[in-house]
């Protein structure tokens, strides 16, 4: 376990806010807590440079020129005639694309 004060924050919140059991309360915290520990409720778990084909040393202008190349490829609006699942699948491919894309641009301006 590398982070533990999710666990902390959250059995000593629980204990305090559920007043007809602190113990419960404890318990449901302390679940809480693991889970933001953990990661449960992160954003996009690939690789952001490797959905967008690229390694983490790419230039911006390398960035945006296959955020926009694969997003043209998989733009739902150009599999308008095709079939359904096609289209959900273009769809699905381009949301993981688009937040990819997100990502990485948060991560630069970071630094």
């Amino acid at each position: 376990m590398k982070r533990w004060y999710g666990k902390l924050l959250g059995l000593i919140a629980g204990a305090a806010l559920f007043r007809p059991n602190p113990l419960v309360g404890a318990l449901i915290g302390l679940l809480i807590g693991h889970a933001f520990d953990t990661d449960w409720f992160r954003g996009p778990r690939e690789n952001p440079w490797r959905v967008l084909g690229l390694t983490d040393e790419a230039s911006d202008a390398e960035v945006d020129l296959a955020y926009r190349r694969l997003i043209t490829q998989y733009h739902p609006d150009k599999l308008a005639g095709a079939a359904d699942e096609l289209r959900r699948q273009a769809d699905a491919r381009a949301r993981e694309i688009n937040a990819a894309y997100d990502h990485i641009k948060t991560l630069r301006k970071r630094r």
